[in-house]
């Protein structure tokens, strides 16, 4: 049996949903072929890491045509996200797998420098007994995050989306006295001034 599972949580391609801080540049519809572009790059990721199982995340649910699609191609079951923000979806998946599972990860769509050697490197970490595992990236957040049990209270009143997640989330590993490794930084691709970084994207 698999010890490990990997979670990807991915919004729905839909435009003027999709990538909205990226609108201003790609247009509604442009910004929404991107974002189906990340997913498809990160589920091929997670598709060359065969030490875990793999569930794709869905928002704003798995009854659309695009998921499908993803679930049949990469072979990944499919799961509704629930929660009121980012921290109660990401809690509430790790609750519901690590019943089944000695640890999970949960990574975005966001991280084209994401790499399949990424994760092997987190499950290492988890099986090598961290408590939790980060990738930090470079604007402050994270691109991945591995637990071993749940930890609701690693989610709970941070900032999401700005600059102070990852220190936020530090402080509380510490006031909760877990342990944690860290894998190397990455770059997200959110921004307008992102999209340098990874012209062949744009294609």
């Amino acid at each position: 049996m698999l010890r490990g599972v990997i979670l990807v949580f991915a919004r729905a391609p839909e435009a003027g949903k999709a990538k909205t801080r990226l609108i201003p540049r790609l247009g509604p519809v442009g910004a929404a072929h991107l974002h189906a572009k990340l997913v498809h790059l990160t589920l091929g990721r997670v598709a060359a890491s065969h030490h875990a199982h793999a569930q794709l995340w869905c928002s704003p649910g798995r009854n659309q045509p695009f998921f499908s699609e993803c679930g049949a191609t990469y072979g990944v079951s499919l799961h509704d996200q629930s929660g009121f923000d980012l921290g109660q979806r990401m809690s509430n998946a790790f609750d519901q797998v690590l019943g089944d599972y000695e640890w999970a990860l949960i990574i975005g769509t966001d991280c084209p420098d994401l790499s399949s050697e990424d994760l092997e490197r987190a499950g290492q970490d988890l099986n090598g007994g961290a408590d939790v595992v980060l990738g930090p990236a470079a604007d402050g957040g994270y691109y991945l995050i591995g637990l071993r049990k749940p930890e609701p209270k690693l989610f709970q009143n941070i900032p999401w989306g700005g600059s102070e997640v990852l220190s936020r989330t530090y402080t509380r590993l510490e006031e909760l006295g877990l342990n944690s490794a860290e894998l190397g930084e990455r770059y997200d691709l959110d921004r307008p001034e992102d999209l340098a970084r990874f012209p062949h994207l744009l294609t």
